[in-house]
């Protein structure tokens, strides 16, 4: 059963930063692309950073670009979001997701990944 779990949420102030852990079980990230999504209560799920089943490739939305870095580490089979600079708009449910097609891209669309977690709270008080 493959199981992606995502850790690191929690409460920062405006400026802090966040280091967000997604670890999969059941499934090995090696080849495959891995994003990170977000989503406030009652509007749509949008893609935050991702990267390439090779690492060679990552992209970010630009809300986030200049402040986030995601980086996998084969070894402990898990992908990793820096967040700095964090502001109340960050705040938000952050989703992992993994997509099992080989792409040179990353996805941006929700619809492309095949696995997600459950979500960690990310809160960025003013």
């Amino acid at each position: 059963q493959v199981k992606l779990v995502e850790s690191g949420g929690g409460l920062v102030q405006a400026g802090g930063s966040l280091r967000l852990s997604c670890a999969a079980s059941g499934l090995s990230f090696s080849g495959k692309a891995v994003a990170w999504f977000r989503q406030v209560s009652g509007k749509e799920r949008e893609f935050v950073a991702g990267i390439n089943w090779s690492g060679s490739n990552t992209d970010y939305a630009d809300s986030v670009k200049g402040r986030a870095a995601i980086s996998r580490d084969s070894a402990k089979n898990t992908v990793t979001l820096q967040m700095n600079s964090l502001k109340p708009a960050d705040t938000a449910v952050y989703y992992c997701a993994a997509d099992r097609s080989v792409r040179s891209k990353v996805p941006v669309v929700r619809g492309s990944y095949d696995y997600w977690g459950q979500g960690t709270q990310v809160t960025v008080s003013s």
